[in-house]
């Protein structure tokens, strides 16, 4: 019998470069996923979400984004009432009393509830819906401008909880390697990486004080080949540039378009090129 899927475990927050636009590509390529379900660049978790596979290894280097899924599944009406009260004090004032929090030494001593409440609060109300930090960790989007931003969606968030409190999900603090220690014959892999830029002034790496450059891609590639050597599935998402394209070239590539929309001036968004490099032959549909 066919698992029924539950239509409200979606994304509960906005990122930049977020997969829900391109879902429905992204599946075409996808292999029969039988073992575990890996994401280490977890985001706001697009395709995870929607395939509600029963055992997953998701992670992040992002502390404060790890945080609002863990408090998702274990203090979800704690959440709740923590967001309808940022709700009801929505306001631009109020929004940067709150991006100041994590300016003050007291930041450290916020309970993680509290915490989650503030991302989600900010990442619903600042400019596109942004996350992203300063040298320093700090988030610094700035106010949005909103007429009814949907900052506490209960039915969303108590469908996410209940999925991750029902399933084996880990959710992993680190980066890719520490994500992917377990990962064996059969596991599927999706990678979703901060993506090579497009240009000099088009990089976006911004949501972890580590940045994610060319050497970071390159490391990336030399454990996406020591996945292949365990027999894993792997897919990976980037943007489709001449480095990127050159890097994966003994594996399987698509083009598929997307629209972005960070860009802070208009004429710059848009359709761009991404590519899918897989390790394995796309499947047949």
């Amino acid at each position: 019998m066919v698992r029924r899927k539950n239509e409200f475990v979606r994304p509960f927050l906005k990122w930049a470069g977020g997969k829900g636009q391109i879902l429905p590509q992204l599946k075409m390529y996808l292999p029969q996923i039988s073992n575990t379900y890996f994401e280490p660049f977890i985001g706001a978790g697009a395709l995870f979400l929607n395939l509600q596979n029963k055992k997953c290894v998701i992670g992040d280097t992002n502390e404060e984004l790890l945080n609002c899924y863990q408090v998702l599944r274990d203090n979800v009406e704690e959440l709740i009432q923590a967001l309808e009260i940022h709700k009801q004090k929505n306001t631009e004032e109020y929004f940067y009393q709150i991006r100041l929090m994590d300016r003050d030494n007291g930041f450290k001593f916020m309970s993680d509830v509290e915490r989650a409440a503030r991302i989600i609060f900010l990442n619903k109300t600042c400019f596109n819906g942004l996350f992203r930090v300063n040298a320093q960790g700090q988030f610094n989007v700035p106010y949005g401008r909103y007429t009814n931003p949907n900052i506490c969606d209960s039915v969303v968030l108590r469908a996410v909880a209940s999925y991750l409190v029902g399933n084996d999900i880990q959710i992993i603090h680190g980066d890719f390697e520490t994500t992917l220690s377990q990962a064996t014959k059969n596991d599927f892999i999706y990678f979703d990486p901060p993506y090579d830029p497009v240009s000099s002034t088009a990089s976006f790496t911004g949501y972890d004080v580590n940045g994610f450059g060319k050497n970071e891609q390159l490391r990336l590639k030399q454990y996406f080949d020591e996945l292949h050597r365990r027999e894993c599935k792997v897919m990976l998402s980037n943007a489709a540039t001449d480095f990127i394209r050159n890097l994966y070239q003994d594996y399987n590539q698509v083009i598929i378009s997307a629209n972005r929309a960070i860009n802070s001036k208009a004429d710059r968004r848009g359709a761009v090129d991404e590519i899918l490099v897989t390790n394995y032959p796309y499947p047949q549909k």
